[in-house]
């Protein structure tokens, strides 16, 4: 059987000792033996779960891997499998959330494209849950002077109009891709001159980044299978 040092998995993996112990602090990876001297080593059922880890924290959110390889670890394939099929529907819609908003933004009517209907204004629970966001993002937007609210006289809630509403649907599709204040302040911007070319090409890097993030996710998928098969063949 093959034997690691844990310097020889860091060199592979490009990561510090430190990180491998934290893993397996974690519990993360199979029970790691030592030898007559109390050093730790690693087998190919090793080398594999490390490697299986740094693969899925590429595409899969952080606990949602740690959860996945203690479930593997503790012979609960299955609903490993299944956290992994949700991180992957939960990108599907994603996808088709930021494919739809674009669509709004190129033809304008926003009830019709988001198949719902309202009266405007709107108020800020409104306003967050079409844009599937929390009030307070709203309110942390408002402060960056990114939109603006009018306030209701009769009992002085935060009201949003179409328009605003608009840069708000927008902000929601971009804040993981458009990183800085600034940039999409100017972003916004251009939904008032209506020169959208600008907004499309951030849209069009939001759909790479998630397409890139689904390649990923399969990699991981490939990665856990191989870890499976070598965890069956330990038992």
């Amino acid at each position: 059987m093959e034997r690691y040092t844990p310097n020889q998995i860091a060199g592979m993996l490009q990561v510090s000792t430190t990180t491998l112990r934290r893993y397996e602090e974690q519990d993360l990876i199979p029970t790691v033996p030592r030898t007559p001297s109390n050093h730790r080593y690693y087998g190919e059922v090793h080398a594999q779960a490390f490697t299986t880890i740094r693969v899925l924290l590429q595409g899969y959110d952080i606990p949602v891997a740690y959860e996945v390889m203690r479930s593997l670890k503790q012979g609960q394939a299955e609903q490993a499998l299944w956290m992994m099929n949700e991180q992957q529907y939960q990108i599907h819609l994603e996808k088709k959330r930021v494919e739809d908003i674009l669509a709004m933004i190129r033809h304008t009517d926003i009830p019709r494209t988001l198949n719902t209907e309202w009266k405007e204004p709107l108020n800020i629970g409104e306003a967050a849950a079409l844009a599937g966001v929390k009030t307070s993002a709203i309110r942390h937007w408002e402060a960056e002077g990114l939109i603006r609210s009018e306030r209701n006289p009769e009992n002085g809630f935060r009201m949003f109009s179409l328009a605003e509403l608009r840069k708000i649907l927008v902000i929601s599709s971009l804040r993981k891709t458009v990183y800085y204040i600034d940039n999409m302040r100017s972003l916004l911007s251009t939904l008032d001159t209506q020169d959208h070319q600008e907004i499309e090409r951030s849209f069009q890097v939001a759909l790479e980044k998630l397409n890139t993030r689904l390649t990923l996710q399969c990699m991981g998928i490939a990665e856990v299978m191989k870890y499976m098969n070598l965890l069956s063949l330990e038992k």
